[in-house]
C-alpha cells in the first residue's frame, strides 16, 4: 500500500489522490488481508530476496506500506528489527492485532517520522506502485534523508516496457521499466545490487524487484 503522504509537501490534487487511494483500500481491507495478509501468500522467491538483504541489516527497518504487516512479520521473524507503516487504519489495526509483539503505525512516505541517517533498511514493496510517476523523485530523496550511509532499499513493482497507468483492481495504479526504476534510483543516491522478474503466468501482471545500497554521502 502507499503510504500516507504528508500535506504539507503535497499540492492540493495530490492529497485528493493519497484520500482517494487511501479509502480505495480500506473499503476492501478485509478481502485484502484474506487475499494477501500472511507471509505464505508471497512467492517463495519474494520472500528469499527481501530476506537475503534485509534481515542480515544491524539497525533498524522500515516496511514503507506495509499493509496488513505479514513481511514486516516476517522480517522480524529472521530477526530484523523492523517496523510497519501504513496510511490505512484497517491495515495497521489487524498487523498489531496478528503480530502483537511487532511495531507498527500509521505513517507518511514522504514525510517518515524519523531522525535522518538513523534507518539500515527499508522495503517498499508494491508501495509506490500508486504514486504518480512525478513524485517518485520526491520519495526516493526522503528514503535517502533517513537511511544510515550503508543502508539497503529494496522496492518491488509492476513492470513494463515503458511508465504508464493501468486499472489495478483497487485503484490506479502505474507499471515502470526496471531500467527506469534503476536510474531514478541511482540519482537519489543508491546503487543497483540486484534485480529479479517474474513475467505474467496468465493470473499475475509481470513484476520486478530492485535492491539497491546506499554509499556513502
Amino acid at each position: 500500500m502507499l503510504a500516507l503522504i504528508g500535506p504539507t509537501r503535497l499540492s492540493y490534487s495530490h492529497a485528493v489522490n493519497v484520500e482517494r487511494v487511501r479509502d480505495a483500500y480500506a473499503s476492501v481491507a478485509d478481502l485484502y488481508i484474506e487475499l494477501f495478509g500472511t507471509s505464505q501468500q508471497v512467492h517463495a522467491d519474494d520472500l528469499a530476496f527481501i530476506g537475503r538483504h534485509l534481515s542480515i541489516q544491524p539497525g533498524k527497518v522500515l516496511d514503507v506500506g506495509c499493509g496488513p504487516g505479514h513481511i514486516t512479520g516476517y522480517l522480524r521473524s529472521l530477526g530484523a528489527d523492523a517496523t510497519g507503516i501504513d496510511m490505512v487504519p484497517e491495515f495497521i489495526a489487524h498487523a498489531r492485532a496478528a503480530h502483537p509483539h511487532g511495531r507498527y503505525q500509521l505513517g507518511s512516505m514522504t514525510s517518515l517520522d524519523v531522525e535522518d541517517d538513523s534507518i539500515a533498511g527499508i522495503l517498499a514493496w508494491f508501495s509506490l506502485i500508486h504514486l504518480p510517476p512525478q513524485d517518485l523523485d520526491g520519495v526516493l530523496a526522503e528514503f535517502r534523508r533517513v537511511m544510515t550511509p550503508a543502508g539497503t532499499l529494496v522496492v518491488g513493482f509492476f513492470d513494463g516496457d515503458e511508465v504508464g497507468a493501468f486499472d489495478h483492481k483497487v485503484v490506479t495504479a502505474y507499471r515502470w521499466p526496471a531500467d527506469e526504476i534503476s536510474e531514478r534510483l541511482a540519482r537519489a543516491g543508491f546503487t543497483e545490487v540486484e534485480r529479479q522478474h517474474r513475467p505474467s503466468d496468465g493470473t499475475h501482471r509481470p513484476y520486478a524487484a530492485i535492491a539497491a545500497a546506499l554509499g556513502q554521502r
